[in-house]
């Protein structure tokens, strides 16, 4: 009888430390290339661009030919900013859950999980999205060149 209640100690323990490991495995932090560090930061100065509706630093960032696809509509730049300067849009805050970032040359993609607090046409709404940003590089600058909002369920995850 001793024998097992050891036994099964033991194997409550091992299952709890297996559980441990996961855990602590899945938390871990990724390190990143200085170029995807920089992309990194960059999404995250246009989020906040986007809320503080600073379309100047926004015009000089998004490409002359970039597009925007919006679960409302696909636009280019002028109409971005625009819609930004205005309000009809306001993308009050962006939570970005997770990100991962690939460099082909000169171009990158960025790809971020985030839940979007915004307000559209007079209506608060927060969303789960998953935003593809293409980038092309332009002397030592990056381009926005596509920003894609994906709607997603909040247990979507981006493969690294």
């Amino acid at each position: 009888m001793n024998r097992l209640i050891i036994a099964l100690l033991l194997i409550i323990l091992s299952v709890q430390y297996s559980f441990a490991q996961s855990k602590s495995d899945s938390t871990t932090k990724r390190t990143y290339t200085k170029a995807e560090q920089e992309l990194i930061n960059l999404s995250k100065e246009k989020w906040q661009w986007m809320a503080d509706k600073n379309v100047d630093k926004l015009a000089t960032l998004f490409h002359d030919k970039s597009k925007f696809v919006h679960m409302s509509g696909t636009w280019k730049k002028a109409e971005e900013l625009e819609i930004i300067k205005t309000g009809s849009i306001w993308y009050k805050k962006a939570d970005v859950h997770d990100v991962v970032v690939e460099i082909v040359g000169d171009v990158a993609v960025v790809w971020s999980r985030i839940t979007l607090t915004a307000e559209v046409r007079g209506n608060d709404a927060v969303t789960q999205f998953t935003v593809t940003e293409a980038y092309k590089k332009q002397g030592k600058d990056w381009k926005l060149l596509a920003l894609t909002f994906s709607s997603v369920r909040d247990t979507h995850q981006i493969k690294h």
